[in-house]
């Protein structure tokens, strides 16, 4: 018998075999559970969270794209009444590099009003979302770096401005695994065309590619060729897929070093369990009228928004670990009284139905609800036709964030920004704070909830940062 010497073996395929790489995706996928639950300290739920006292299980992320106005939403400037297209000064640098000409300053098109007990302030065209105004937690200290719209999401979404990082969602679902094996555990719900920097806003980066999001269609049928062939029985799909291992297990051997196939392995049984789960999950016709008209479904402007809303609730329901739902374009530079007017009503009687669906259901304090976009807008713009036209620039440095359930501290306003809604003055904080305190509420630790990539650990927050305690009830 011949006995292969181990210095026959190269090092990096030796350190490759202990899984030091992605290797795979089932396999590691299952061992970095087990390895998490018998390394990480004070960890006693089964489910991989460091913190077993934290109530929010699940994450429905609602994403602006286009970045709304807070001005204009929910952080009111009286002060720019008084300062109506006046000329706006900036410092020397910020005006020369300013190409549009002369700026003024703009006020807000829309009137406000203090909701519920908590005096949360919103503008008039939220009528649904003032009546769960004491749900909601409002922080307006989140400042962001970039002013493009790309980068920016990529900074939102992964913590990362040039993307190629893991997405909020995937991070979540590698540290608390999966609720249901026969569903992805990171479901995104995007219009008809994707947000700027595209399918790189759900990457599973490099974790298991198994982590990344699954994007369902926003029209026809959510999940192409979910109903098997005429004349295929589920006993001929589960033979053919058994015949199909076979020949990509030998081809793994002879090419360990393939992630993807294993992946594509992995997928394939997951296609084969959702053909069973998935038409009964996407299936709203079980849904009493009630619901429906709740969520505005069958009526416009509400009924693609409302729809979604209501799958993420089901979705949640089935186990879904992190789902995030699209609405845009919020990119008022110009006609924002026309733009946001037309925007805020076809989310505001959705965004309530999820609310008090996942209240009457006792979800609520167990999912997180956030709404965001990935900056806020200036107080100033270039003005034409006599200021009738006019909207806001991109502004990373003052913005409103509000979440609901999952923990947070509801009917409370956290931070302030200045008199005109220029920048964020108090309870200032950065948004990998933000993401930190999401996943703290989720029940994990930025510090510990890392990867081994590229030389180093890595996390969501790429180089640590702060829980930001005042969101936290």
């Amino acid at each position: 018998m011949n006995f292969q010497p181990v210095s026959a073996v190269p090092r990096r395929d030796f350190l490759y075999g202990l899984g030091a790489s992605l290797g795979s995706v089932a396999f590691s996928s299952m061992l970095a559970q087990a390895a998490r639950q018998d390394t990480a300290k004070n960890v006693s739920s089964a489910d991989g969270a460091h913190f077993p006292d934290a109530k929010a299980k699940h994450c429905i992320f609602l994403y602006m794209e286009g970045g709304p106005s807070h001005i204009d939403t929910f952080d009111p400037k009286p002060q720019l009444s008084k300062l109506h297209m006046n000329e706006f000064h900036r410092s020397g640098d910020e005006q020369s590099a300013m190409s549009s000409g002369k700026r003024y300053y703009v006020q807000s098109p829309f009137k406000f009003h203090q909701a519920g007990d908590s005096g949360a302030d919103m503008c008039d065209l939220w009528q649904h979302l003032s009546g769960v105004a004491d749900d909601l937690c409002f922080f307006r200290g989140c400042q962001v770096e970039s002013v493009n719209h790309p980068t920016a999401n990529y900074h939102v979404n992964t913590g990362n401005r040039f993307g190629g990082d893991p997405a909020l969602g995937a991070w979540v679902n590698y540290g608390l695994g999966s609720e249901n094996e026969d569903l992805p555990g990171f479901i995104v719900l995007p219009e008809l065309a994707y947000p700027q920097g595209g399918a790189a806003n759900w990457s599973n980066g490099f974790l298991p590619t198994a982590l990344q999001g699954t994007p369902l269609r926003p029209k026809g049928s959510p999940v192409l060729d979910i109903t098997p062939p005429a004349g295929i029985s589920r006993q001929h799909q589960r033979e053919n897929l058994d015949f199909l291992q076979q020949i990509n297990a030998r081809h793994a051997k002879r090419f360990p070093k393939h992630d993807q196939l294993e992946a594509r392995m992995a997928n394939y049984e997951l296609a084969f369990r959702m053909q069973m789960e998935v038409p009964g999950v996407l299936n709203i016709d079980d849904e009493s009228q009630q619901t429906l008209d709740r969520y505005g479904i069958g009526n416009q402007p509400t009924d693609n928004f409302g729809r979604r809303c209501l799958l993420a609730r089901k979705l949640v329901e089935k186990g879904v670990r992190f789902v995030q739902v699209y609405c845009s374009t919020w990119d008022s530079h110009d006609y924002i009284a026309k733009a946001h007017g037309a925007l805020i009503p076809t989310v505001d009687r959705p965004i309530a139905a999820l609310i008090n669906d996942l209240k009457d259901r006792g979800m609520l304090e167990e999912t997180l609800i956030v709404w965001m976009g990935e900056f806020g807008r200036t107080p100033d713009n270039g003005v034409r036709g006599g200021g009738l036209a006019y909207g806001r620039d991109h502004n990373p440095d003052a913005m409103t964030v509000w979440m609901a359930g999952g923990g947070c501290k509801a009917g409370h306003t956290v931070g302030a920004t200045d008199e005109i809604g220029a920048t964020a003055v108090e309870n200032v904080h950065h948004v990998r704070d933000f993401h930190v305190t999401l996943l703290r509420l989720l029940g994990l630790d930025d510090n510990r909830l890392t990867y081994y990539h590229a030389g180093r650990f890595k996390q969501l927050s790429q180089f640590g940062g702060k829980v930001i305690e005042e969101l936290i009830a």
